[in-house]
């Protein structure tokens, strides 16, 4: 799926969400706080944060327009959803989907993060030990992923991506050309991309656009397609370039 489809999928799911009280913590202008090892079906809310205490258990979603989402440690929930906010997501979380159209995604140490991580505008990182089953993506921000793991594909439009510390990347790693709303952004920079010291990609880098692509001489990578080739590649040693 292209990243500009998912910017209507995300809004038009924040808008359909109001539209139906569902059976859970409902809140218009106020946070919403779930304790420590508390166990509650979901929360809502549109002009407030929800922040999920260590170790609390929440079977439902937690979803906000304008507010930020916060949760801690060893906490197990299913989907995390913002319109206008950041994710942070603490160490030893298992989650579904976490996502936001305006708001960086934080995600700690050995989270487990079932489906997939997909941001529109803001950054992206996942700190070591972590895994992600599907995808991570976003539009414009850049995308830090170190010493975890990314059992599908990612991809970005405008942003740079960092793969560090051993991190392994099992689909491919794409650079999407910009169209629709982001085609006036197409010529303003390269996205850098670094493949970093031990770090993995199990399929392709796909560059549909020029970006600066440098890789580690202790890094593994199946192939450089699109625009450019592997022959263009700036070779490095160390710990960046």
């Amino acid at each position: 799926m292209r990243n500009n489809l998912r910017i209507h999928t995300l809004a038009g799911a924040a808008l359909a969400l109001f539209l139906v009280a569902p059976a859970q913590a409902l809140s218009i202008n106020k946070s919403i706080s779930i304790d420590a090892n508390a166990q509650a079906e979901g929360a809502t809310t549109v002009n407030g944060s929800i922040s999920v205490g260590n170790g609390a258990t929440v079977t439902g979603a937690l979803e906000t327009v304008n507010g930020t989402i916060r949760i801690d440690e060893d906490a197990v929930i299913r989907d995390a959803e913002t319109v206008n906010g950041s994710v942070k997501v603490g160490s030893g979380v298992m989650a579904e989907d976490i996502s936001s159209v305006n708001g960086a995604i934080r995600i700690g140490e050995n989270v487990t993060i079932s489906g997939e991580v997909s941001v529109v505008n803001g950054k992206i990182g996942v700190d070591s030990g972590s895994t992600i089953s599907e995808h991570v993506s976003n539009v414009n921000g850049e995308i830090q992923i170190s010493g975890a793991e990314i059992g599908g594909d990612l991809s970005t439009v405008n942003g740079d991506v960092w793969l560090d510390a051993g991190a392994v990347l099992r689909g491919n790693l794409t650079i999407e050309k910009p169209d629709g709303i982001n085609r006036g952004k197409s010529n303003s920079r390269k996205p850098k991309i670094i493949i970093g010291p031990g770090s993995k990609v199990g399929g392709e880098i796909v560059a549909e656009r020029e970006v600066e692509l440098y890789i580690s001489d202790t890094a593994e990578i199946g192939g450089v397609s699109g625009v450019m080739s592997l022959d263009q590649a700036i070779r490095f040693s160390g710990k960046r370039p």
